[in-house]
């Protein structure tokens, strides 16, 4: 971290700073210190390298989990195309109806791999181990994001679910949703919604959410092997 000016002012980070390369991130999160991931993504893999280890895919499994995987992986690209990172609040497109879609596409993805590797017993596993890993970082990453954007948060995560989606889609207030420490010649009226209220590609490559469909793919490879006896 930058050492702060010589006046003791924040120094303030350009816009679109993304703090962390993890897709996975909500919001304007600040970013994860690296010792909380570890754990949770080394377990992670451990499950991953199970799962493969088990599966027994055939094409009908191939074609129903493959279907609900591809849904999982349309939440995320829609989250990522809108969210801008660490200096605006995002309630705009999925972040309207949950607070964290990113994480929700991450869980459908794992339930669709579950059943396209022909053991939907996996898919409780999976459930146990996200809600495990991911309940308490999304409820910590929720203060953070509390502590940071203030009651301009706190009305947000009022109305709009942590995980699962509501019905309606949340209409924020007529007013700016930059974090105040950064407001500065960007919104000086305070007036202005979010930036981000459609789907953008640029924003999709910046936060990086590609890797999301790669490691998807990679997967679905694997599966395919085993499906036709290439491997396992």
């Amino acid at each position: 971290m930058s050492a702060p000016p010589a006046n003791g002012t924040a120094a303030k980070p350009p816009l679109g700073t993304v703090a962390s390369g993890e897709p996975a991130l909500e919001g304007a999160r600040p970013a994860p210190k690296t010792g909380s991931r570890a754990p949770r993504l080394s377990a992670a893999w451990l499950l991953a390298a199970a799962f493969f280890w088990l599966a027994r895919p055939g094409a009908y499994s191939l074609v129903a989990g493959g279907a609900v995987v591809l849904a999982g992986l349309a939440l995320r690209a829609w989250a990522a195309g809108v969210l801008e990172k660490d200096w605006q609040l995002t309630v705009s497109g999925p972040y309207a109806f949950t607070r964290n879609p990113l994480y929700l596409g991450s869980f459908v993805v794992g339930v669709g791999a579950a059943v396209a590797g022909g053991v939907p017993w996996f898919a409780l596993l999976f459930v146990a181990f996200f809600g495990f890993a991911y309940g308490r970082t999304m409820a910590a990453e929720s203060r953070d994001l509390e502590a940071r954007f203030g009651e301009r948060h706190a009305q947000y995560r009022n109305a709009v679910p942590l995980f699962l989606p509501r019905c309606r889609p949340y209409r924020h207030p007529a007013r700016s949703m930059i974090a105040p420490d950064l407001a500065e010649g960007r919104d000086p009226a305070g007036t202005s919604g979010p930036a981000a209220t459609s789907f953008s590609l640029r924003r999709y490559a910046r936060n990086k959410e590609y890797e999301a469909a790669l490691g998807a793919m990679a997967g679905f490879g694997v599966l395919a092997a085993k499906a036709v006896g290439w491997w396992g």
